[in-house]
């Protein structure tokens, strides 16, 4: 099978590009990124793995970061159905996984709607990335019987709206996207809601990248860890027993020492 007969002229492949590092990639989405005629990417595509792109094949950015979106949602279907139309071999490429807070069921809805066929690779989601460097489990026998992940984004001016009470239930891990600057909000709502405030948390910045930073501490003092994180820097947070992670003798995550 040659590399383009992965994708046919007219369909689109919505792909995980993981947490940003290329060797992170499954071998399907490096096959399907060197088998594509135009490449939609994320802004948290890691620039490695857009280093994978080959030459000749269109790039064209959709990334949207908080309070700076490049483009609409409805302008990335309108761009990914117009490619397929066009005939070309369209890979939509994904920060994480694309089924994880990725939009990806409004853009298959626009592409079923005009009868384009699409298709998931799917990738490794950052709160997977994060544990592995941190040296954690998402879920621990005993201690962490459940995951949830969530994703803390919100429009300026609007309250965080969650179910404080069920994510403040013992005995699971929570992984929350795009908290950083929300830290504060959900520190003390999960407090308040139950939630013991000693419990371990882990803030992964940069997840798998050179400049990743990993900073640990406890729930009540969350919003402290996050203080010196940049508002450019994909932050997530990890939270519950089993993030407290095993000591590794070669570990160099970064630590915040608390004020006494």
């Amino acid at each position: 099978m040659q590399p383009n007969d992965l994708i046919a002229p007219g369909e689109v492949w919505l792909v995980g590009a993981g947490p940003g590092d290329p060797d992170l990639l499954t071998r399907k989405a490096e096959k399907l990124i060197a088998a594509a005629d135009i490449i939609f990417y994320d802004a948290l595509v890691g620039p490695g793995v857009l280093d994978l792109i080959p030459t000749g094949v269109e790039q064209v950015s959709v990334g949207k970061r908080s309070g700076r979106h490049s483009k609409a949602q409805d302008s990335i279907n309108d761009l990914l159905l117009a490619a397929a139309k066009a005939g070309k071999r369209v890979v939509r490429l994904k920060g994480g996984d694309p089924s994880v807070f990725g939009r990806s069921a409004e853009e298959m809805e626009h592409l079923a709607r005009d009868g384009v066929r699409f298709r998931i690779c799917p990738g490794i989601t950052t709160a997977s990335a994060a544990a592995a460097s941190g040296h954690a489990s998402l879920t621990l026998r005993g201690v962490a019987r459940g995951l949830t992940l969530v994703t803390a984004h919100l429009k300026a001016g609007e309250p965080l709206k969650l179910d404080w009470a069920a994510l403040a239930r013992p005995g699971g891990t929570l992984g929350i996207y795009m908290g950083r600057a929300a830290a504060g909000e959900i520190s003390r709502s999960l407090i308040a809601a139950g939630r013991d405030p000693e419990t371990p948390v882990m803030v992964a910045v940069n997840v798998s990248l050179p400049s990743e930073r990993l900073i640990r501490g406890k729930l009540s003092a969350l919003a402290f860890l996050v203080a010196t994180i940049s508002d450019e820097d994909p932050t997530l947070l990890l939270i519950g027993e089993a993030v407290a992670g095993t000591h590794c003798p070669t570990d160099v995550a970064a630590s915040v020492a608390l004020p006494a």
